[in-house]
């Protein structure tokens, strides 16, 4: 029977004294994610092994130039999981072998939710992750403590350098796909996100952005100690978008900043994007008062539409109707905890996980 938690690793020193122990302690994930990772992405969109192995390389060069530390804990992860540095640059680049993704996500951050018996209110971030369920056996919870950095936690595949999550400044991260132009080679975004973990604020964060040569664009849903903020980043700019008062903010697949909503006519709806982001945002208006924890598990497990909805579950389309809601998180940065359910929301509970 599979456990309702995931696995949970904690390593700490230097950027290649985490990638050893990552590897050490998680190389049966990483071996397996490095194993599947392209047929995978193959089941969307057609690539050869060598087009996917040059656009991997080339981008290495981007991510050395970028942030040579980062590929030094890649390399201690290759040392220690005996798989190529190649094979995980693959994993870095996946979104990028494709115009674009076929992940879905609905995400919203929020300031000030009551979440304990004394009222104190906490600042939350939240995603439904809706992906291919073949990745769950490798999916980990990670703890990084880089020395004179600040910590984070991640919900993640084994193997990628960030994924979602927090860190111990009191920032947190979701990301969603997000269409728009794109070209094959750049600095892999898991690599920018990781730079947004070394951040305290919104300004900092869209710097970390900025000086990457960007392969693909990307949304992020931030939650910091200044409130929530969502950068749409594209190649060439990075568009911050805040909420109204102390209104959620909240994304789905589609450009929501002015300057860029002439994009949304060069892409198709993406897994019903405008609805899920209609959908969210008439959940979020129909609480009166700030939403609270409880709110946005049941708005996660909406099944308005179903079973192309928020909450998704496999159905009949032809290129991903395989997808589902993989797992669902809830973080609140400022308190340094993160709730994840292992499956559909409206199955699974959620689990939490600290950082301490």
């Amino acid at each position: 029977m599979q456990s309702l938690r995931y696995p949970e690793i904690e390593v700490s020193g230097s950027t290649r004294a985490m990638g050893r122990q990552i590897g050490e302690a998680a190389g049966e994930q990483v071996r397996g994610f490095c194993e599947v990772a392209l047929d995978r992405v193959r089941r969307t969109v057609e690539v050869s092994g060598s087009r996917a192995k040059a656009i991997a390389a080339e981008s290495l060069v981007f991510a050395e130039a970028y942030r040579p530390d980062l590929v030094e804990e890649l390399r201690g992860v290759s040392e220690a999981a005996h798989v190529s540095l190649d094979d995980l640059m693959l994993l870095q680049i996946r979104n990028q072998l494709q115009d674009e993704e076929t992940v879905g996500c609905t995400s919203l951050a929020m300031q000030g939710m009551h979440t304990d018996a004394s009222g104190k209110r906490h600042s939350l971030l939240a995603q439904n992750w809706d992906s291919d369920p073949a990745l769950d056996p490798f999916t980990i919870v990670l703890t990084r403590r880089p020395p004179e950095k600040p910590a984070l936690l991640n919900v993640t595949q084994a193997g990628l350098i960030a994924y979602i999550g927090l860190n111990s400044v009191g920032v947190g991260a979701c990301l969603n796909t997000l269409p728009a132009p794109s070209r094959a080679v750049g600095v892999p975004h898991y690599f920018t996100l990781r730079e947004i973990y070394e951040t305290d604020s919104v300004p900092a964060a869209v710097q970390a952005v900025r000086r990457a040569h960007r392969a693909i664009p990307a949304n992020i849903m931030l939650a910091t100690s200044a409130g929530p903020a969502d950068l749409e980043v594209t190649m060439d700019a990075v568009h911050v978008l805040r909420p109204s008062g102390s209104d959620p903010v909240t994304h789905t697949n589609h450009c929501r900043h002015e300057d860029l909503l002439p994009i949304n006519d060069q892409f198709p709806d993406l897994i019903d994007s405008r609805f899920r982001q209609s959908r969210i945002d008439a959940l979020v208006q129909s609480v009166e008062a700030v939403p609270s924890f409880a709110d946005v598990r049941d708005f996660l497990s909406d099944h308005e539409h179903y079973p192309r909805s928020i909450c998704r579950h496999a159905n009949d389309d032809p290129l991903c109707g395989f997808w589902k809601t993989v797992f669902s998180v809830i973080i609140e940065p400022d308190a340094s905890r993160m709730h994840v359910s292992r499956g559909n929301p409206c199955q699974q509970p959620y689990e939490t996980y600290v950082l301490n």
